[in-house]
């Protein structure tokens, strides 16, 4: 059935429960999987509506804290894959929105299904709010498998 599943992550916990489960069904299918982050792009931070530059982050710090952010959310994916002797590869990437950069790493690496977590947010709170879930599931072209 699926042979490749992108799991992503944004190191809640929410996302490790969906991790865990991605990798139970990678397990039970044979599969191999893919832990993606998507990294928010570095933005200089502006003050006000005279645009001032305010240094409190240079992009090198920027790039540092968000990659050892990223790191650590993968791990926890690596680590249930290991512990079910799951085929594990890990990435993270850079993107506007992270639905987009989930469905560029999916396109990227062949996967056949993504599986990742929701907070199940329905009515007025998912319209207003925009679940990336949400987003994934519209513009994938592959299945996607939601936890909650």
């Amino acid at each position: 059935m699926f042979r490749h599943i992108l799991i992503p992550t944004d190191g809640s916990r929410l996302a490790a429960r969906g991790a865990r489960a991605g990798v139970k069904l990678a397990k039970a299918l044979g599969a191999k999987v893919t832990g993606v982050f998507v990294i928010p792009p570095w933005v200089p931070p502006m003050y006000g509506e005279g645009a001032i530059y305010v240094p409190s982050m240079s992009p090198k710090g920027y790039k540092e804290l968000t990659e050892k952010q990223a790191k650590k959310a993968l791990a926890v994916i690596k680590i249930e894959a290991e512990a079910a002797r799951v085929s594990c590869a890990t990435q993270f990437v850079t993107a506007d929105h992270p639905w987009q950069g989930i469905l560029r790493v999916a396109r990227s690496k062949k996967c056949d299904a993504v599986a990742m977590a929701s907070h199940g947010r329905g009515g007025l709170g998912g319209l207003l709010l925009g679940s990336e879930t949400t987003k994934v599931l519209a513009h994938s072209k592959i299945p996607v498998l939601v936890m909650r």
